[in-house]
This record gives C-alpha cells, structure tokens and sequence, in this order.
C-alpha cells in the first residue's frame, strides 16, 4: 500500500513551505523518524521525519520548489517493488502527460505536482551542462525547449528562475502573475535603470513573510508613537555591580535584558497596554510576555521571553542568550518564537538614537530602543552630563489610548532610572 508524505504544519500558523532539500532519494529504505527533507518556513529551515517506514517509491515535489501549501503530497512511500510499478505512479504520469505545455507567465497555466521518477519525459534539447538538474527537471514536466532559454547562472547556466514559472499552486489556475508575499506587488517603471548594473536577489520565504506582515500591520494598524528620554546612569551602575556578582557563573546582564524586565513590569503596572484587539473585543494578558527582536541572515525573528516580569535579571539573560544563538542557527521551535505579548526592538548598538518600530501584530505595542549616550541634561538649573537612552513606544490606536500608552512609558523610564524596582 502506497503512503502520501505531505507538507507538514511545522507550526500552528504555517499555510506553505518550501523544500529546500531532500535528504532521501527514491529507492532509499526508510524507517519511522528517518529525516527524509528540509523544509525552509517563514521563520527558519527545519527538518521533517517520517512517520512511516519503506521505500521512497516518489518524490514528487522537487527540491527548490516554494510555497507548498501544507497538507500537499510531496512524496510517496511504498514496498520497494513500487519504484517501477505503482498505480499511484501511473496516475502521476496521467496527470503529468494531461498537463499543458509551457505557455506565458501571464497566461493561464496549471502548475502540476512535479515527479522526479520520469526519466522516460525528459525529451528537450540544450547542453546537459550548462543546465542545473532542478532547471532540467522543471523543463521536462513542461515541455521547455531549454536550447532558447539564456541562461542568468554563472557562465550561462540555466537555473530555475530562467524558466519564468510561478511559485508550486498545485490544482490552481493563475490567470496573471501573483506575488508570492501574499500582497500586492508594487508596480514600478524600471526602464530608465534596466542599464545600471545589478543584481536581483531571490525572496526567500522569511522575507516574503516578512514584507507581508509589515504591509498589513502599517495598513491595517493605526499607529500611535510615544517617546521619551531616558537617563540611564543608575542602570548602568547597577549593571555593573550585578555583572560582578554573576561572574562567578558565566552571566552577563546588559542593558537590553533590563529593559527587557522593565517593559515587562511596566505592562503589569498598565495592563492596558498587554492587549490584543480583535475587533469587537480586547484580549487582556495577565501575563508578559516580551518578543525580542533578533537579526539573523535574510530577516528578523522575535524569540519569546514569556512571563519575563517574574523572572530574576540572570534568568532573562541566559534565556536571551541562548534563544539568540539558536535564532541564529535557525534552531529554534516555533513555540520559541510565536506568541508573545508586547516587542522589543533594539537597534542602540547600531548606534541609532531613535526610531519608530513597526508593531507586530497581533500584539499591540512595540519598544524601540535607541543608543546610549552622553548628553547635556539640566539639573536643578544647572548644566550636567547623563548617559541618556531615547526609547519609542508604538501604540495600536485602536487598542491603546494616547493617556494609556504615556503611562506605560512613564513607568518603563521610572523603572529603568530607579532600577532597584527591577530586583524587588
């Protein structure tokens, strides 16, 4: 008996995934929890197992293919008499000998799945070497003659972009081009900068993900923002002498895990601001739960720090350290980094002074952290020098009024200029 693999929900918000690699091969023996791909999501690559045991009788999604919805077949498992012989291989070569040839991108095309146990089907003329196999396979499934195809690769290769084909939408018809970041694309007239020299950079999912969700958090979410200055100075004492008593265990407190706790208290203190608006209702947390944002390569990930307003300054720092360097291994479980009840955005060591963050929804408030420095201040009607920090509050208007978001920053800067609040 035949058994469909399909694209897995690696979290409770997935709807697609691509296959960045396989790590099996048809005829290849396979047991329950065998690693068999690795799927690249919006937030990380991560690697599926199989839950059944046999042989790889089918791939039928090539590796390279993007946005897979989740519950499609992408391979199939079988006893290992099937690799020649299998009715579901036989339907597959139906559906691909029933599927149209190659036609323009903005004509009406019907993306089938992809086999690659067809050799007998790829009957197209070009040089083998200057064609990647995924371009290859991609062409014999659709009948492109590769020998008129200028290839974008080095020296000349043809690679997959060259073939002008949609992202996967298995049993869809597309009847114009569609943007695979879930948005509109924006239409610009590039003719003047066709002569510069460039390069295109391929989306990948993270950053297709990544513009959708700001697209529609700026369209959908009336932002409201709040900044204030504050003087960091006895943070920064207390720091140090938290440092020291730490050392002995390898814990180092900085900056951003103070202001961590301090949002995080703050959101106690005017649970107001901890909210989610759904549109006829507001879901107040009783917990703080603060998503800090960790730059990786090709995007942004907001790991968790959940219930940080009750957590000591040396658990946040070891739980920030440590969700960042999985972040940046691309490590992390979903349930690591979705949720979250309030950001944190830090950009003081890139020496920005001040910014607007844009709020990830559903939450309905971000921190924006800027640089630390050295600035005149009056004190008592003198002159001083005070290490400042500016911080910006973006606010949902929706959710949070303009009096409510003053008096959750007002108790972030108290918080934070009378930090032993941050240790009791």
């Amino acid at each position: 008996m035949s058994i469909e693999v399909k694209m897995p929900a690696l979290s409770p918000t997935m709807e697609k995934g691509s296959i960045a690699k396989w790590l099996v091969s048809v005829g290849d023996r396979i047991t329950a929890g065998h690693l068999i791909a690795e799927v690249e999501t919006d937030k990380a690559t991560m690697e599926i197992e199989s839950t059944d045991e046999g042989t790889i009788v089918a791939i039928l999604i090539p590796e390279g293919t993007e946005d897979v919805p989740v519950g499609t077949p992408i391979a199939i498992i079988g006893a290992a008499e099937d690799v020649t012989s299998s009715p579901v291989l036989e339907e597959i070569r139906a559906d691909v000998s029933a599927a149209p040839t190659h036609v323009a991108p903005a004509s009406v095309e019907i993306v089938p799945a992809l086999p690659a146990v067809l050799p007998e089907q790829i009957k197209i003329t070009g040089d083998p070497a200057r064609v990647s196999p995924l371009a290859r396979r991609l062409a014999a499934a659709r009948g492109i003659d590769l020998g008129v195809i200028k290839g974008s690769g080095a020296n000349g290769r043809i690679v997959k972009a060259d073939l002008g084909l949609p992202s996967f939408q298995p049993g869809a018809v597309s009847s114009a081009p569609s943007s695979a970041a879930g948005i509109a694309p924006v239409q610009f007239d590039l003719t003047a900068q066709r002569d510069i020299p460039h390069d295109e950079i391929k989306l990948s999912s993270m950053r297709k993900t990544i513009a959708r969700r700001l697209t529609e958090s700026k369209q959908q979410i009336p932002h409201i923002y709040l900044s204030v200055d504050v003087r960091l100075d006895a943070l920064l004492a207390l720091r140090g002498e938290v440092n020291t008593m730490l050392a002995g265990r390898g814990i180092k407190v900085s900056v951003n895990d103070m202001v961590v706790k301090a949002l995080a208290l703050a959101l106690k203190e005017v649970p107001s601001c901890n909210v989610t608006f759904t549109g006829d209702t507001l879901i107040q947390y009783q917990r703080a739960d603060i998503s800090v944002a960790v730059s990786i390569p090709g995007g942004l990930i907001t790991p968790v720090v959940k219930g940080a307003e009750s957590k000591a300054l040396s658990a946040i720092a070891e739980e920030t350290r440590e969700l960042a360097v999985r972040a940046r291994e691309g490590k992390l479980q979903p349930s690591e980094y979705q949720g979250g009840t309030a950001s944190i955005s830090n950009m003081g060591m890139m020496n920005i002074r001040q910014f607007d963050a844009v709020i990830n929804p559903p939450q309905a408030m971000i921190l924006a952290v800027g640089a630390a420095e050295k600035r005149g201040i009056v004190v008592d009607d003198a002159i001083a020098i005070a290490t400042m920090m500016t911080i910006t509050g973006s606010f949902d208007h929706r959710a949070v009024d303009g009096a409510d978001g003053a008096a959750l920053m007002n108790a972030v800067r108290r918080l934070i200029e009378q930090p032993m609040g941050l240790l009791v």
